[in-house]
């Protein structure tokens, strides 16, 4: 039965590739997944767009949202999310603009930005305000500090590379701009500095749901509130970010594609019958951050819990690139996982809960998000959208 007390579960999946499978299987048990998730009653699943990373199939958000649209009823398909810096808004709208001629009504378009490297410098920009001081717990929710920040070269240099062979040469435009081509095309109101009209007919009135995905309280938050979108704050990336995210887009929010704000925030999660048992098949997780903030190739494929390094064997400089993301990493049973959920919900005012989740064995993470369904109460019958538009955009 349907919780009313509690919000609405959604999924985001990467199709893992685990250790010693491929990537065409990872794609494969994606689909199945989705299939169950649709049974299970999650209200939307969603797929990143990672590129040239052996531990991660999700490439084509878009094509993997079209065939599990085909073969599931109930579930919205989506991307979380489409990246500006590889992927023209016009092309990511068309593309989902032509899913959503097939599934009206079931379709969301997540657009964020990715990260660029520095070109003068080996280091990623930190966090300002409380995010920077350290770690915190607001009213039972813990925000860890951000990772350490210096001494990125190697991840640079792996961005610059892969940038090159991606073929991520297009110069994005202000993120506000990028998202308004989107909205302008899709009410056929799109015109040029010049005034030239343009039209797009896989995009005009499409029946997807535009969102904006946002690590940080920054330009996308912003963004997402000026123009009433629907936002993603991801606890689960950024996990020091997220309530200054989430903060930023209510101060900015004025109704527009809605009227009021709406809030998904993700979460890392992984449940098993006991607590014990859950912490086994979490154990690979702290190698798998490491590859992709300190690899060379970005996220290896996901590693067996028998060669997880121990955490107490872990060098301390490898742990403070990890612990953020380890330490709000939401494992254990169904009862431990359901009250940390809770808290989170609580204290960033989610409206909806964007659960991922990581195990080496799809038969585990299958099992996870059953268990998880079960224990929270998971939506019922057909997922509605987001609330109702303000205005006709």
């Amino acid at each position: 039965m349907t919780d009313p007390t509690r919000v609405p579960l959604s999924v985001l999946d990467l199709a893992l590739v685990p250790e010693g499978r491929t990537g065409a299987q990872a794609v494969r048990d994606a689909v199945d997944l989705a299939v169950d998730l649709d049974r299970l009653g999650y209200r939307r699943v969603w797929y990143a767009e990672h590129h040239l990373s052996p531990g991660v199939s999700s490439a084509s958000p878009a094509v993997l949202a079209a065939a599990v649209a085909a073969r599931t009823e109930r579930i919205r398909v989506g991307s979380g999310a489409v990246l500006l810096s590889t992927t023209s808004p016009l092309v990511a709208a068309e593309q989902f603009g032509t899913v959503a001629a097939l599934h009206p009504g079931r379709v969301d378009l997540g657009l964020g930005r990715a990260f660029s490297p520095p070109k003068g410098g080996g280091t990623r920009p930190g966090p300002a305000g409380p995010a920077a001081s350290g770690p915190r717990v607001v009213d039972g929710l813990y925000v860890p500090p951000a990772p350490p920040t210096a001494g990125d070269s190697a991840l640079r240099e792996r961005a610059l590379a892969q940038a090159a062979v991606v073929g991520a040469s297009r110069t994005p435009a202000s993120f506000r701009a990028e998202v308004e081509l989107v909205l302008g095309l899709r009410a056929g109101t799109y015109a040029d500095d010049g005034g030239r009209r343009y039209v797009s007919p896989p995009v005009q009135d499409a029946a997807f749901d535009l969102w904006v995905l946002a690590s940080s309280g920054g330009e996308s938050a912003r963004v997402a509130g000026e123009l009433g979108l629907p936002l993603a704050a991801n606890y689960h990336v950024s996990p020091s970010n997220t309530l200054d995210t989430v903060a930023a887009y209510r101060a900015a929010f004025r109704p527009g594609v809605l009227a009021e704000p709406y809030v998904v925030v993700s979460a890392d999660v992984l449940v098993a019958d006991t607590t014990e048992r859950a912490r086994e098949l979490a154990a690979p997780f702290a190698d798998w951050v490491l590859s992709i903030r300190r690899g060379v190739d970005g996220a290896i494929a996901y590693p067996r819990p028998a060669d997880a390094t121990p955490w107490a064997e872990r060098p301390e400089a490898e742990r403070a690139v990890v612990a953020d993301r380890v330490d709000t990493r939401v494992v254990g049973d169904p009862a431990t996982v359901v009250e940390r959920l809770e808290t989170l919900s609580r204290v960033t005012g989610a409206d909806e809960l964007l659960v991922t989740t990581a195990t080496h064995d799809p038969a585990d993470r299958q099992r996870s998000f059953a268990l998880l369904a079960q224990a929270w109460g998971a939506t019922e019958g057909a997922a509605p959208r987001v609330p109702a538009l303000a205005t006709s955009r």
